[in-house]
């Protein structure tokens, strides 16, 4: 079975026992988080879909680990007027480990 998420802004499709990494929860490694917002579940041509959520359904999840993504670069120039700008950036992130769908 599995089931589509929304959490961050953004949408994950996940089984159990996947291991995840979405924007960052609050939360110690170790901790329960419980996702209800959940889009789609089902498994093979028993789908169900939400309008936009299914109701009384939620994903159990625990926080495996808080870390930073990569580095990434946004580079503006303009070409023979020499302007050049940088600037880094790194996204917070949570790793969690899919638990259970229900």
């Amino acid at each position: 079975m599995y089931a589509v998420i929304a959490t961050g802004g953004k949408q994950f499709k996940v089984q159990e026992k996947d291991v995840v990494a979405v924007e960052r929860l609050a939360g110690e490694i170790g901790t329960k988080v419980t996702f209800s917002q959940v889009l789609a579940m089902g498994e093979g041509a028993e789908i169900k879909v939400g309008t936009p959520v299914i109701e009384g359904a939620k994903v159990e999840a625990e926080i495996i680990d808080q870390f930073r993504g990569p580095k990434l670069i946004a580079f503006k120039m303009k070409r023979r007027k020499g302007y050049r700008k940088r600037k880094g950036h790194r996204q917070e992130l949570t790793k969690v480990r899919i638990l259970s769908i229900a």
